[in-house]
């Protein structure tokens, strides 16, 4: 694990970073999961703009 630092939110944010996670997490660990399902996220999104727009070739085909 990396050095550690502070960051500063609100507590209505704070609040919300506790009921996202499980009871015990750090929220190092909420914080890390929540970026995690962004990620995949977007991941799909461009994944779906991809199929939806690009035309595919089988590969039998080439």
């Amino acid at each position: 694990m990396g050095s550690i630092t502070t960051i500063s939110v609100s507590s209505d944010t704070k609040e919300m970073l506790r009921s996202a996670g499980k009871e015990g997490e750090s929220y190092d660990t909420i914080i890390r999961k929540l970026l995690s399902e962004v990620n995949w996220k977007n991941l799909n999104e461009r994944w779906n703009t991809i199929l939806e727009t690009e035309e595919f070739l089988p590969l039998d085909a080439l």
